[in-house]
């Protein structure tokens, strides 16, 4: 708490709302400051105010962060890993990475780039969706106590989708997915630009789903990553069989996310 507090006060301090010394500490000039942005419910909690701030100060910083609804999810966690970038170092971290392509395509998915592919197979962001059916709950990762039977995806990847998760069940079966957080449903549609890039996020076509953000963040290898464990292997063979890639397994960076588009 105390670094999100840094933040929101180095923020403020960039806005000329004069939030006193970036101490971290939360005390009277650092509450009135942020009630001076207009743009904060003023009715919500401590929590949620520092939450949104960091998501509107990394809006108004062009860092995607998705909406300013005080809730911290992985686009939250991404803008503030960002922001806290941007205040050492003076400027946005580039987030290029290399590129190494799947030979393993069973359905014929796409491939990432250039875009017109992926509008030519899946036609344009966020149309032709339909509800996958879970064969085991999920729990929404940023908010555990909320549970969902099912997501939308696009009409294309459902089958595949239903597929890949049945035979997760099959072969873990629910305690062992519940122990392995295989459960924590990290979002799967939502229309928005690639982070710290200009095209769109496959999640833009509901053919991307993350899975457990908290302990397989954005930047996170091997070292960090739980998903790169050894008892996920099962895991990633049963996506990879559906021609399904992980940015983690091909990549070693955002194992959270696996996508219906070759690299």
């Amino acid at each position: 708490m105390k670094k999100i507090i840094q933040i929101v006060q180095w923020g403020l301090s960039q806005l000329g709302k004069k939030p006193g010394p970036i101490d971290g500490l939360w005390g009277p000039k650092t509450a009135t400051a942020l009630a001076a942005v207009t743009e904060i419910p003023t009715d919500w909690s401590r929590k949620k105010k520092l939450t949104a701030f960091i998501q509107w100060y990394a809006t108004h910083q062009q860092i995607e962060a998705g909406p300013v609804d005080g809730l911290w999810g992985p686009q939250t966690q991404f803008a503030f890993d960002q922001l806290m970038y941007l205040r050492e170092h003076g400027e946005k971290e580039s987030l290029w990475r290399d590129e190494t392509p799947l030979d393993v395509n069973p359905n014929n998915w796409p491939v990432q780039t250039p875009e017109r592919e992926l509008i030519k197979f899946y036609g344009e962001v966020g149309k032709n969706q339909t509800r996958v059916q879970l064969p085991y709950t999920h729990k929404i990762a940023w908010n555990t106590r909320q549970t969902i039977n099912s997501f939308y995806c696009h009409e294309k990847v459902h089958d595949s989708l239903s597929r890949v998760l049945n035979r997760v069940l099959e072969h873990y079966g629910e305690e062992k997915i519940k122990e392995l957080r295989l459960d924590m449903f990290g979002g799967c549609l939502n229309v928005r630009k690639m982070r710290g890039g200009s095209r769109y996020s496959m999640h833009s076509w509901g053919i991307a789903v993350d899975y457990d953000p908290a302990n397989n963040r954005l930047k996170w290898g091997r070292d960090k990553a739980t998903f790169a464990r050894k008892e996920y292997d099962a895991w990633w063979r049963i996506w990879e069989e559906e021609g399904w890639a992980s940015l983690g397994r091909i990549k070693n960076y955002d194992w959270m996310h696996v996508q219906a588009a070759k690299l």
